[in-house]
């Protein structure tokens, strides 16, 4: 059910014209190391391939909105510097 909640916030992130403005690094950065230590965890520590592998998922989620914010916000940029009107002094 956890992944299934990840698409809603892909898709939004994907249709955004304004570079996915509301997408935090910060904050999708640090769901995507807490994913990660828990895959580790549930490796070394509980020996869990099952959970390990249930965290990796979230964690390419959490990775997959990072890179559609980041391509998005690009996209947005360039845009924006092709639309400034040049000056001639």
């Amino acid at each position: 059910m956890r992944l299934l909640a990840y698409i809603p916030q892909i898709r939004k992130a994907a249709k955004d014209e304004n570079g996915a403005s509301a997408v935090s690094y910060m904050t999708w950065s640090l769901f995507l190391l807490a994913n990660i230590s828990t895959v580790a965890y549930a490796l070394v520590n509980r020996g869990d391939r099952g959970l390990a592998l249930c965290f990796a998922a979230n964690a390419v989620c959490c990775f997959i909105i990072l890179a559609v914010a980041f391509w998005k916000r690009r996209g947005h940029a360039r845009r924006l510097r092709c639309a400034r009107p040049v000056t001639v002094p």
